[in-house]
């Protein structure tokens, strides 16, 4: 059984890195893509051809050893997303948004019990957010198009699900101690990896501290570039190994 499921596993990396492969030479080459199946698949005829034509697979070949764990990556998140999909579908989107006000409406009311009257009015207004960034969330993501949905209806999506937390962490020591160092080590990374072009990491280090409400602001602006990468390795996925619904 066991050997059955690594050659199962072995034979979908490799479809999968052929397809990665294919699609990332149809961008150079057409003609590929627009071979004949009977007529036989278009091959490079000049010397000019050969050469371009080995550089970009190549050049494509290397970008596999970023392209595919990010592309496994979206396989997860497909997972979930389509789950989450069906939940809504099946409850529809006044369900959703009902779900949405009762689980913050709970933290709300715990925040209520456990905090200030400055942290129940925090949360409370983080829940509110988070209930209209779902409802925006859903209705992107119900307009149609693959654009939109990675474009907005991602980015609302993750507003949704991490500012009521990081908020109420503000208020919170047990929460406190385990959204901040993490929010922390993330912020270490960005800016030492991420944001060094053009020493933006110097400069944010200098104008901004990471306390208090800072926080709040570092995952509200992070909400669009995580949405993105969300819906791009989705969307990665899809093309290297669409669902039922995207075939048709």
């Amino acid at each position: 059984m066991g050997a059955t499921l690594l050659s199962s596993v072995v034979a979908g990396v490799r479809y999968d890195l052929r397809t990665l492969h294919g699609l990332w030479m149809a961008i150079a080459f057409p003609q590929l893509r627009d071979s004949h199946p009977v007529m036989g698949q278009w091959h490079p005829e000049t010397t000019a051809q050969r050469t371009a034509y080995r550089l970009w697979a190549l050049l494509g070949g290397l970008g596999l050893l970023v392209g595919y764990p990010l592309t496994v990556f979206g396989f997860a998140v497909r997972f979930y997303v389509r789950r989450f999909d069906r939940t809504t579908t099946r409850i529809g989107v006044a369900g959703t948004l009902v779900l949405a006000v009762v689980v913050w409406g709970a933290l709300t009311a715990l925040a209520r019990l456990r905090f200030s009257t400055e942290g129940f009015l925090a949360v409370a207004a983080a829940g509110s957010v988070a209930v209209l960034a779902t409802a925006l969330a859903l209705a992107f993501a119900r307009v149609g198009g693959r654009f939109t949905t990675v474009v907005l209806a991602y980015p609302f999506a993750v507003v949704a699900v991490f500012l009521p937390p990081v908020v109420a962490a503000l208020y919170s020591p047990t929460l406190a101690g385990v959204v901040f160092p993490e929010s922390e080590s993330l912020a270490i990374w960005l800016l030492d990896n991420v944001l060094v072009v053009g020493d933006l990491n110097a400069l944010l280090r200098a104008r901004f501290d990471l306390a208090g409400f800072a926080y709040v602001g570092m995952w509200t602006g992070l909400a669009v570039p995580v949405g993105w990468t969300l819906g791009f390795v989705v969307t990665l996925a899809n093309l290297v190994r669409p669902t039922d619904d995207e075939a048709e």
